[in-house]
């Protein structure tokens, strides 16, 4: 029996001051608290150095070349915490992940056009961040891999689903999943807060993370990364939290 719709456009998060917005909003026009993390202050540490020494290493490993920038790996966006969508608790943590048979579910309810054309981008056995939003202390969580490729999403149809797109039709059906299966735990949480002082220090120095997503364009729930972005953020849970 599958799992009740839990994933949804997580980047879409309506505002708690708009309890009547519309379901198929787009995450652009949605704001949430991944607009007050956007204004949070990163920790103080020496990012630049990080990056650096990270910089070396790759180079060594590489011959000094840069990588094209391909998406062969993504971060997902769920939210952990408790929040009624039209009566319907939308929570799904990784710990709800992980007990799933098979630790695999579908990754529905995205209402964004970009958002559903990065899952339609997905390969299988490509590899995304599993990260946690909306919630008290947002970040990556861990590693999932794509098992199944981009297929229609059922609760477009369903009318009792929070995400059911009346204009949608199952001829030619506007909306699109896929089915993700838990990798592994990160060797330690990876908090938002340490990512965006890499991510500021990068803009200024060049480092792989100055363009990355999750800051440009904060509110999509489904994000690419590219190999760069991805190989050094797995980098950090070698390192002590600030």
């Amino acid at each position: 029996m599958p799992w009740p719709s839990r994933k949804r456009d997580k980047g879409a998060v309506a505002d708690k001051k708009e309890p009547d917005a519309k379901v198929a909003k787009t995450e652009e026009e949605t704001p949430d608290k991944e607009e007050e993390e956007k204004s949070a202050k990163p920790p103080p540490g020496s990012s630049k150095s990080g990056w650096k020494n990270w910089k070396k290493t790759k180079e060594s490993d590489s011959g000094g070349e840069e990588s094209k920038i391909t998406y062969r790996h993504w971060l997902l966006k769920s939210e952990p915490e408790s929040r009624l969508e039209k009566g319907v608790d939308v929570k799904f943590s990784i710990d709800d992940l992980k007990a799933q048979p098979n630790q695999t579910t579908f990754w529905d309810g995205v209402r964004n056009y970009q958002a559903r054309n990065f899952l339609r981008a997905m390969k299988l056995g490509q590899q995304a961040f599993f990260y946690h939003s909306n919630c008290k202390e947002p970040g990556i969580v861990a590693i999932v891999k794509i098992v199944k490729e981009a297929y229609p999403d059922h609760t477009q149809f369903d009318q009792k689903d929070p995400h059911y797109d009346s204009s949608s039709r199952k001829e030619n059906p506007k909306w699109s999943m896929v089915d993700v299966q838990f990798v592994r735990m990160t060797k330690r949480f990876i908090p938002l807060s340490e990512i965006k002082a890499h991510h500021l220090a990068h803009k200024a120095d060049g480092g792989p993370l100055k363009n990355m997503m999750l800051f440009t364009r904060q509110r999509l729930s489904i994000q690419p990364l590219t190999q760069e972005e991805f190989d050094f953020v797995l980098s950090l849970e070698e390192e002590k939290p600030h």
